[in-house]
Parts: C-alpha cells; structure tokens; sequence
C-alpha cells in the first residue's frame, strides 16, 4: 500500500504542473517529432499547400507582424497535438481513439484538410451543431445557473433547439442574426406558433429595452455601449444619444407572460406592437414621429428617434403598419462591415484564445485591431462568401498560426504572451483551459461514457446538471467565458471527487477499463498506451511509462486496479483539462 501511495504521490505530481509536462519528451511512435516552420516562406505551411487565397494571406499577414516584432515562430504541432485541437474547437470534444488513430495512419499531403472536412461534414453534423449550439446559447443568454430564477421568460431549450437546427443546416450567418433580431412568437417548443429565436430578446426587454440594445450591440457588432445610457462613453465616441437612437429600434416590442397551454410551464410570447412614442410634457403623443425621451446627467430631457450607429436614420413612426423597427435594424447590422469584423474576430478568438481585440466585443478606434489588414480582408471575404460559418472555420483551422505548438521558443517568441497586456502576435498556439462543456464531453469520450447515453435528450439533460454543478462550485454564475476550470484546490478537489470522474474510472463488469482489461489480445502496455490515447492524444513518456509500471506492481494481486489507478490520475491531470 505504501508503494501504491508513493506512485500515485509521483504522478500527480508529474501530471500537475504545466511546466513539467511541456518539458517531457515524447516517444510516442504514432507522432513524429515536428519540423520548424521558423523558416518557411509564407504561405508555405503544410496547410497552405492546398490552400485558397484566404489560407495564403492569413499566414502571409501573420508572418508579418513576426517580422515586425522579432519573433520566431514555434515549431509545429505535432499530428496528435493538433487532432485533439480541432476536435476540442470544431467539435467540442477530444477525438476518440480510433478517430484519431484513423487521422494519424493518413499519411497525405491532404491529411488535414481531409478532416477539416470530414468534420465539417454530415457524418459530425449532430457533434458539431450541438457543440456551436452550447456556445451561442452561452453568448446569448448564459449557462444554465443564469437561468435559475423562475421568473425568467427566457426557456433554454427553445434557444438550443433554434441554435441546434440552424447549426445543422449551416444557415448563413446573416440569416441567424436578422432571425434573432426579428423574431415574433412563442418561447417554448411545442407551441404553434414556436420561435425559439425570440429567446434572445425576450429576457432583455425590461426598461424599455435597455438589455437589449446593448446586447445587441454588443454580440453582432462588437460594441461595448452599455454605459453610455447614462453619460457619454469615456473612452470612445460613443455618445448617450446613440445609445438611445439604437434603443429606439426595439420599442415596438415586447414580452408577454402567457397562461400555459400545451405545457405546465409558463411560456412567453415575443410581439410586435405600434409604438405611439412617449407623451410630451402636455400628454399628447404622435405615432407619425414616435418620439421617446431621455435624460442626461444635469436632469435635461432629449428626444430620440431610431437612428443606426452609422448614422442611417429611418422613417420615426412608430406604427408597424408603415415601419417594422426590428426589421430594418436587420437589415442595416447585416449590411454594415462591424457585423462581418465583429464575428470575425469573435471565431479567431474561439480558436486561439485570443480574438483581435481585448476584448473580443469591445471594437472601434479607441481599441485598434493587432493585425487591421487581416481582419478586414477576412471579414470581406466572408461576406463576399454568403456569410459561411463553417468556411471561416476551414481558413482558420487549416492556417499555419493554428498548426503551431504550443511550447514557447525560449528567446524567440517567449515574449507574445497576451496575457500580460501585450497584444497577441499568434508565434505559437496559446494555452487555455477546457471550457466546462468541453470538459464534460471530453470526459465521455474518453471513458465511452457516451455508449450509455441512449439519446441526445438524455445527453443534454444530464450535460445540464452537471454543468450547473460545475457552474455553481466555480462561482460564476453570470454565463461568461470566464467559467473554467483553473485548478484551484477546491475545483481541484471536486473534479477528483466528482460522480463522473468516478463512473468513468469504475471497475464494474462492462465497464470501459473492465473491457479493457478482459481482452486478452492487449498486453499492459497497449492498455497504458491506450489510455493516454484517450485521453491526451499521444502515448506516454518513459517517465509516465515508469510510473504506470510502478503502479502495476503495487496492484501486481488486481492489475484492473492499477488502470484504474492509471485513469484516474491522468484524468486528473492538467493536461487532459487544457486545449494545447
């Protein structure tokens, strides 16, 4: 027993620290070693070489700015490296075993854009929209803590199930935001007139809208305007009277509590109404010029009337009948280059931690862009390509900056570290933590826990528990990005401790590590090796390999304890939480 606590004491403390697992060899056969992109010419990164015109001026433009600051790109990832990158960022999930072993035994030129594709294709079209879906319901209404308050009108499931299918059919980008924007109807599935779109809106109209106009601007056009409800911005251009300009567009709106019809549950409506504007100070009101008032710092009341933040002005009244309000704010978001840059910027930061702007939905001249020409050509090209989400997603992933390691070159690039202030010059692919629904759908793949999963119903409503536990233990229940897991004690304890952590390493007859070790055609070494793979997406080291051999000869009377023992810690480990 003493032996077996000794070896457990020893991995942890070899799968703990960040610093001790980058500086490990691997000797893993199935991964070679990478060779150095430092002196490749742009444009001529493994990618590039099947590449469109938009691969080529990324890592052109990219290269650039590491001309401009000295640096020296990492070496490349390795093949396993980067699988388990793409699964985790495409698809929400690290690669199963032999998802990854089938990418590693492709030895084409074509290799990555093979699974590129493959993954953006119908055989990971469920995978895929419901990982996109879990994202955008987190940007647009929070995780499922938020939602706690039973006086919400905001339903989760309508919201992912609208996501879900649009997700699934890869509607256009500018469809989905004019559909959030517009939407009229019920709230709840299973209701005739279901929309589950008007989810967006229907939480955020209390004060007049005033949610809601800044979430907007907020989410589809990159703008922070929040607090210039009360003041002029000071820090940018924005003035109070834009804010109320914008806000003007959302004024014929509004939530409806209903009596339930089809479900014991509440459901809420999103309608549209005439907006006879605000009384003046004798009473009378004008639709033709629906007019609201608002207040600056000093008590003076101003007038507003629905102007973009362009300054485009449409026609003031406020009858639906002459004007649909929400329908023409569709129309000038989907029109205007701040929604193309805005979600631009948003999906390179889903892929490298860090968009082009700290942070990611602040965007204007008070914030300037680390590579302008970029993302203006980007954002461009995505519009000139119908708004294709899942085309982004192909020049992002099969870019060089995206093929790097993530190990720092000591004197050559050490110094690009955002996370000091500087702004990101992507010379290597920066470390992040698992986002809590990664972290939960890594685990079941990893652990075939998903196998006992009989539909996506049960997926999701067991994902949703487990979430909210995850949430709630973090502390952050405000829906934000900054909901992960960090390895502080406490997280630490309850991951160690945690009910799935304990299905996932269990012994029981039919089990994932009791199969695994009832199949006599594996020797120790292919079980240990399996493991990992699983799990990290590489074999382990010779170190880790002397550490699994002590652990089999403390358990040497049960080895299906010592791969217990095995799993156990490796799941625990901080690099199975990480993307790298």
């Amino acid at each position: 027993m003493r032996r077996l606590i000794d070896a457990l004491a020893g991995c942890i403390l070899l799968f703990g620290p960040i610093t001790s697992l980058w500086g490990a060899e691997i000797t893993s056969a199935t991964q070679s070693q990478p060779a150095s992109l430092a002196t490749s010419s742009p444009g001529t990164s493994p990618a590039a070489g099947h590449a469109t015109d938009q691969l080529t001026y990324i890592n052109e433009l990219i290269h650039q700015g590491w001309l401009a600051h000295g640096l020296q790109p990492s070496l490349a990832a390795t093949d396993g490296e980067w699988c388990r990158r793409v699964y985790l960022d495409v698809l929400g999930r690290i690669p199963s075993v032999n998802e990854l072993e089938r990418f590693l035994a492709d030895h084409t030129a074509k290799k990555k854009q093979n699974l590129v594709n493959r993954l953006l294709s119908d055989e990971y079209v469920e995978d895929y929209a419901r990982n996109w879906s879990n994202i955008w319901t987190t940007i647009l209404i929070g995780r499922p803590p938020s939602m706690r308050d039973q006086r919400t009108l905001v339903d989760r499931d309508g919201m992912q199930k609208y996501l879900r299918d649009s997700f699934a059919r890869n509607k256009p980008y500018d469809q989905m935001v004019t559909e959030l924007i517009t939407a009229s109807g019920a709230n709840k599935p299973g209701e005739e007139d279901f929309r589950g779109a008007v989810n967006f809106l229907i939480g955020n109209l209390d004060d007049n809208g005033v949610n809601a106009t800044a979430k907007t601007a907020k989410v589809f056009l990159g703008m922070q305007v929040q607090c210039t409800q009360c003041h002029n911005h000071p820090f940018n251009d924005w003035k109070q009277n834009q804010f109320w300009e914008l806000n003007a567009f959302f004024r014929q709106t509004k939530a409806v509590r209903e009596s339930p019809r089809k479900t014991p549950e509440p459901v809420a409506e999103l309608v549209s109404r005439d907006f006879n504007g605000e009384p003046d100070s004798r009473g009378a009101t004008n639709p033709s010029q629906a007019i609201l008032f608002y207040e600056l710092r000093n008590g003076q009341l101003k007038s507003a009337f629905p102007v973009f933040v362009d300054g485009t002005q449409i026609n003031p009244d406020g009858r639906l009948s002459t004007v649909n309000r929400r329908g023409e704010l569709a129309k000038l978001i989907t029109s205007s280059p701040n929604m193309e840059q805005a979600i631009v910027n948003r999906l390179w930061a889903h892929f490298f931690g860090y968009g082009f702007t700290k942070p990611v939905d602040d965007m204007g001249p008070h914030n300037p862009p680390s590579h302008p020409e970029l993302l203006a050509k980007l954002a461009a090209d995505f519009a000139d390509h119908s708004h294709d989400l899942k085309q982004l997603i192909r020049w992002i992933v099969l870019s060089q900056p995206y093929s790097l390691s993530s190990k720092m070159m000591k004197g050559a690039n050490d110094k690009d570290d955002p996370s000091k202030g500087e702004k990101p010059m992507f010379s290597h692919f920066y470390l992040r933590q698992m986002q809590p629904e990664q972290l939960y759908d890594s685990l079941l793949v990893a652990t075939a826990l998903d196998k006992t999963l009989r539909t996506s119903e049960d997926q999701d409503q067991t994902r949703t528990q487990w979430l909210r536990q995850f949430t709630i233990s973090f502390g952050t229940d405000d829906g934000g990005d900054t909901t992960t897991f960090n390895g502080t004690i406490p997280q630490t304890l309850m991951m160690f401790n945690s009910d799935l952590i304990r299905k996932a390493t269990s012994t029981s007859a039919g089990d994932f590590l009791d199969q695994m070790a009832s199949d006599r055609s594996m020797s120790n070494a292919d079980r240990i090796n399996r493991l990992f793979l699983a799990t990290l997406a590489r074999t382990p080291t010779r170190e880790e390999i002397d550490w699994a051999n002590k652990l089999l000869e403390a358990r040497k009377k049960n080895p299906i304890e010592a791969l217990q023992d095995v799993f156990w810690v490796v799941l625990n480990s901080g690099e199975f939480i990480l993307n790298h």
